[in-house]
């Protein structure tokens, strides 16, 4: 049986130079007497573009670490307590959308009530269209990125405007652009090629391609759109890549590269986006056979025997074009701790490790050697 679910979202505006418009909507969406989560360097765009569009908000928090970590969504929930906040506008890229919607999730366990959320993200990773967040627990011996899925937390508004990523740096706008790939293409695990997911992913990856396919190497977004290399119409065209990439998250369930993804950030505090690019095109690779031919949407207008090779060696060009890590060993990862690595993908994710075929619990070790 084929099914759709749907996630509770209000409104999402795009468009050059919708930012004021946006904010100043958002109280018609239940987002009143917010406070704003994000990070330093992006306090005086805060300034600049929201904060005298924002209706009765109650202040900004930007003590919000990396990937997560439990500790920093616990400080920022009593900073949501103390300030009075009735909901969350989480101005940042996925770290800052993540803890908004553990905040909100944690708010609605200790009094009932999740905080509701205004996302405007300024990387490509698609976190602001979905359930999903990541919480990293660091009271054990070691930490470890646990995964949520919770419907309520989803953020009601999100805006989309061009001006979002142009302070954005380089490395981490352009490999978050390879996460949102990374999310159309895990998310075929368990649908078909005419599953609504299929369709709008495969226009998402070419919205992707046809501008990451052009970037400039070496140049910053600013210096790229002075020189003509890009527009902002090609900035706005990755953020709707990244939105159709992750259109149906309750619909699809990922996949190996975002698995290893979790555990080399939560755990070893790799960057996140920059494990797609490291993970995404070796897994297609291997775990090809598991998803078979339905990858074909992803290449059409080329004859393809194997179009999960196809589809990799296409994202593996553009890592490579981009000047992004292909290896660990370029993010001078400790290569002996493979070991631990392979040992949490096999308590934690055996049904991803699975994609591997048959011999997987062979396979995992030399597979994980060949990312190093």
């Amino acid at each position: 049986m084929n099914q759709l679910n749907c996630l509770p979202q209000d409104s999402i505006f795009w468009g050059h130079d919708i930012l004021p418009t946006a904010v100043a909507s958002l109280d018609q969406h239940g987002i009143r007497h917010p406070l704003t989560f994000t990070v330093e360097p992006l306090r005086d765009f805060h300034a600049q573009h929201l904060q005298a569009h924002v209706k009765a908000g109650v202040g900004v928090f930007t003590d919000l670490p990396p990937h997560a970590p439990d500790v920093g969504v616990r400080r920022a929930l009593e900073a949501c307590m103390r300030a009075g906040a009735d909901s969350i506008i989480a101005l940042g890229g996925g770290s800052v959308i993540d803890a908004a919607k553990a905040v909100s999730h944690l708010h609605h366990q200790e009094t009932g009530r999740h905080l509701a959320i205004a996302a405007f993200p300024t990387t490509l990773s698609g976190s602001e269209f979905s359930h999903y967040f990541g919480i990293t627990e660091t009271t054990g011996p070691q930490a470890f990125k646990r995964s949520y899925a919770v419907r309520e937390t989803v953020p009601k508004v999100v805006a989309l405007d061009p001006k979002l990523l142009l302070n954005t740096p380089r490395e981490l706008l352009l490999s978050s652009a390879i996460k949102g790939i990374d999310h159309a293409v895990e998310g075929m695990r368990q649908v078909a090629a005419d599953h609504p997911h299929a369709i709008l992913a495969a226009a998402g990856v070419e919205r992707f391609f046809a501008v990451l396919e052009k970037w400039p190497r070496q140049l910053d977004t600013q210096r790229a759109l002075a020189e003509g290399h890009v527009t902002t119409d090609d900035l706005l065209q990755l953020q709707l890549a990244a939105w159709q990439c992750y259109f149906f998250p309750a619909s699809v369930i990922y996949g190996l590269s975002h698995r290893i993804g979790h555990i080399l950030g939560g755990t070893f505090g790799l960057p996140h986006s920059l494990t797609s690019c490291i993970t995404l095109a070796p897994v297609l690779r291997a775990c090809g056979e598991s998803y078979g031919e339905k990858l074909q949407i992803f290449c059409r207008g080329q004859a393809a025997n194997n179009a999960a090779a196809l589809l990799a060696d296409r994202i593996a060009h553009a890592v490579e074009h981009l000047g992004l890590p292909a290896r660990l060993r370029t993010l001078d990862f400790d290569r002996s701790q493979l070991a631990r690595v392979a040992a949490w993908l096999r308590q934690h994710y055996p049904s991803e490790v699975g994609d591997l075929g048959d011999s997987n619990d062979a396979v995992l070790d030399a597979f994980l050697e060949s990312l190093w």
